[in-house]
């Protein structure tokens, strides 16, 4: 009876092997070595800012380096007027040049989404501006607006204006002059992505709408525009911060001038670093930058409610 039991008992389960773990963190030991370097590459600089920000630190007057506390940033909010006036002028900059360059960028990502004859050879030229370097760039622009071989002569031959006039030395022409400039090299940004974005759209929607008896514009409107929205969004974020740090253009076409008419708070940063060996204050003018772009960024993302419903 005893044997019949043993027979009869069903075999116990064959365990199960614990999983290894190797497996599960092989992606992330992979990725470990280039993700600490980007990270001392990132981390470094910005903590060293924030450290030289509460310091004073002249390369040139080694006597007078030590601990500042927040001297600096007293400076910055009760003394330096040149802090208000190039903020002012940034967000003047940024607020015209984003905006004028999401209006023409969306205008040609429009355009070149149409079904024409020679539309690869038309996409090429409007995105190629986009492949110029900043200092390039300012560069073609600066003999453009030459007083003697550019723009201007022409103008002047044609009978218009005055031969000799120099558009980037007059404190009334100067700041239009930079944004033609830099809407020459913007525009191709917003016109990739959004023409990207205008690829996905489905057109069963607009057929439906033309079924509906829906015209152009409002297909544009209650279509187009609700699909897009996330792109804008996203989009006119990072150009607002790009143009806010916008350096290389302004100084290479305009030098900040004339006057200082044209000097962002980003290129009155650098002159105080480079020119004025003052990294003490520029770091603290870098460090209220960043919060500044910070609070504008997470305000703007909760205001436009970005990845919410089209």
């Amino acid at each position: 009876m005893a044997q019949a039991a043993a027979v009869a008992k069903p075999p116990a389960p064959p365990r199960r092997r614990r999983a290894s773990a190797t497996p599960r963190r092989l992606p992330y030991l992979l990725i470990a070595p280039a993700a600490l370097l980007m990270l001392g590459f990132i981390a470094y600089p910005v903590l060293s800012v924030f450290w030289y920000s509460l310091r004073d630190y002249n390369p040139t007057k080694p006597w007078r380096n030590g601990f500042a506390g927040l001297d600096n940033f007293t400076r910055i909010f009760t003394e330096d007027p040149l802090f208000r006036d190039t903020l002012v002028f940034s967000a003047k900059w940024v607020f015209v040049e984003v905006g004028l360059q999401l209006m023409f960028g969306l205008a040609l990502a429009l355009i070149v989404n149409q079904t024409f004859v020679g539309r690869a050879l038309g996409r090429a030229l409007v995105f190629s501006p986009w492949a110029v370097s900043g200092v390039l760039t300012s560069a073609i622009w600066v003999l453009l607006y030459n007083s003697q071989t550019g723009i201007t002569r022409y103008i002047a031959d044609m009978g218009i204006g005055e031969y000799g006039v120099s558009w980037l030395s007059d404190t009334s022409t100067v700041f239009p002059a930079a944004v033609v400039a830099d809407l020459w090299r913007g525009v191709p940004f917003f016109a990739i992505l959004i023409l990207a974005d205008l690829q996905s759209v489905s057109k069963d929607l607009y057929e439906a709408a033309e079924v509906d008896g829906a015209g152009r514009f409002k297909q544009f409107w209650h279509i187009t525009l609700p699909h897009l929205k996330d792109a804008i969004i996203l989009s006119t974020l990072l150009r607002a911060v790009w143009e806010f740090n916008n350096v290389d253009l302004l100084y290479t076409l305009t030098g900040g001038g004339p006057a200082g008419s044209t000097t962002t708070l980003p290129l009155y940063i650098a002159n105080t670093s480079v020119d004025a060996h003052d990294f003490g204050y520029a770091s603290a003018l870098t460090t209220v930058a960043f919060v500044i772009l910070l609070f504008c960024s997470m305000v703007y993302l909760r205001l436009s409610k970005f990845g919410g419903e089209k």
